[in-house]
C-alpha cells in the first residue's frame, strides 16, 4: 500500500460496499480532480456488475451505471483488495457493525479511510480506531456529510460569524420513510442503532459543530422518531426532530429554522431557494447562492482528496467528532429510555 500517497499525481481510491451510499461515494469521488476509482469490494456478486439503482432517499447522481467492471478491479473481500491493489484511500460503506474491523485492516496497511456514519455504535471502538490511525499516520475521517452540504455550511458560517447577530433559537427536522433497502440491517436497532443513530445523527453532529457541546440533553419519542432538546446554560434554545415515519411513501424532508437577533434563517430541502432569511420586519430575502456547489458528498470528497494531497495528516473531520457525536447520542438514548429526563453531559 502507498503510505506516501500525497506525492502521487492522482488519488487511487476504492469503495467497500456497493449499496446506495457506496454508489453515491463512487460518483462523488469520481467527480473530483485527480481521483480515480481503482477497486470495488462487495460480497454480493450482483453489485460487482457496475449497475446502479441500489435504493436511497436522495438523488445523488449515482442512479445509473456506477462503474465499468472491465476497467475497475472487483473483489469479494477486503483482504484480497489489500493484497492486490495499491490504494491511497478507501471508502467504507458496509453495515455499521463491520466498519471498525474493515477500517482497522486498511489503516494498518497504510491506507486513508472515509467511514460512513455511524462509525460504530461502540464509542471505545472509535477511540481505538482513532489511536491506530494516529499511530499509522493516516487520515481516518467520519462521513459527517452535512458539514459539507453547501447550504448547511452557509448556515454554519452565519452562526459562527454572527452574521445576523447571536442565535436565540434553532430547530432542525429530518424525517422520511424507513429505509426499504437492506431492511434486515436498518430495522434492527442492535445493528443500525435505529433512526436516532442512522438519521438523527446528522443534526446532532451539526448542532455540536455549530454551537459546541451542550450542558445536557433531554429526548422524547422512540429510537425510530426522536425529539431532542440540547440545553445550553445561558445559550440558545436548540431542538432537533428526526426519524422514520410509518408511511412507506413518506417523502424525505429536511428543514432548519435559526432565529437570530436580526431575523430567521430558514432552510427547506427542495424549496427554491432552499435558504431564505426572514428579517425582523417581515421581509423575506432569498439566498440561492447558498445552495450552489453540488451535494455534501461532492464537497466532502473534494475536501478529503485535498487533505490527502496536502500530506500533513490533518482530516477535514476528525474521528474526535464521531466520538463526541456518538457520546451525545448515547446520552440522548439514555434520556429517551428514562422518559425524557434531563441528562447532563459529563
Amino acid at each position: 500500500m502507498n503510505e506516501h500517497s500525497h506525492s502521487s499525481p492522482e488519488i487511487r481510491f476504492g469503495v467497500v460496499g456497493l449499496g446506495f451510499m457506496g454508489a453515491t461515494h463512487v460518483a462523488a469521488f469520481a467527480g473530483t480532480r485527480d481521483a480515480t476509482l481503482s477497486a470495488v469490494v462487495d460480497r454480493d456478486p450482483s453489485r460487482l456488475t457496475g449497475a446502479g439503482n441500489h435504493g436511497g432517499n436522495l438523488e445523488t447522481g449515482a442512479e445509473e451505471m456506477v462503474f465499468d467492471p472491465s476497467v475497475v478491479p472487483v473483489f469479494e473481500t477486503v483482504d484480497s483488495m489489500i493484497a492486490d491493489c495499491d490504494l491511497d484511500l478507501v471508502v467504507v460503506t458496509t453495515p455499521t457493525p463491520t466498519h471498525v474491523d474493515i477500517a482497522a485492516s486498511l489503516i494498518t496497511a497504510g491506507v486513508h479511510v472515509l467511514i460512513e456514519k455511524p462509525v460504530s455504535l461502540e464509542i471505545d471502538s472509535i477511540r481505538r480506531l482513532d489511536a491506530l490511525a494516529r499511530d499509522r499516520g493516516v487520515i481516518a475521517m467520519p462521513a459527517h456529510c452535512m458539514r459539507f452540504w453547501p447550504a448547511w455550511n452557509w448556515m454554519y458560517e452565519c452562526i459562527r460569524d454572527g452574521v445576523y447577530g447571536p442565535v436565540a433559537r434553532a430547530s432542525f427536522v429530518r424525517t422520511g420513510s424507513a429505509p426499504s433497502w437492506n431492511p434486515d440491517f436498518y430495522h434492527d436497532p442492535s445493528k443500525s442503532g435505529g433512526a436516532i443513530v442512522d438519521l438523527h445523527i446528522h443534526d446532532t453532529d451539526f448542532v455540536l459543530h455549530s454551537f459546541g457541546m451542550p450542558d445536557a440533553v433531554s429526548s422524547t419519542g422512540t429510537r425510530s422518531n426522536v425529539r431532542t432538546r440540547y440545553h445550553y446554560d445561558g445559550g440558545p434554545v436548540v431542538e432537533a426532530v428526526g426519524g422514520w415515519l410509518e408511511d412507506p411513501d413518506a417523502p424525505f424532508t429536511m428543514t432548519a429554522d435559526i432565529e437570530c437577533r436580526d431575523g430567521t434563517i430558514s432552510f427547506m430541502l427542495g424549496r427554491d431557494p432552499e435558504i431564505q432569511f426572514i428579517r425582523s420586519d417581515g421581509a423575506t430575502l432569498g439566498h440561492p447562492e447558498a445552495s450552489v456547489g453540488g451535494t455534501g458528498y461532492d464537497a466532502q470528497a473534494v475536501a478529503l482528496v485535498d487533505a490527502i494531497r496536502a500530506g500533513n495528516g490533518v482530516s477535514p473531520v476528525a474521528l474526535d467528532a464521531a466520538i463526541r457525536t456518538g457520546s451525545v447520542l448515547d446520552l440522548e438514548i439514555e434520556s429517551l429510555e428514562s422518559g425524557g429526563e434531563l441528562t447532563p453531559i459529563p
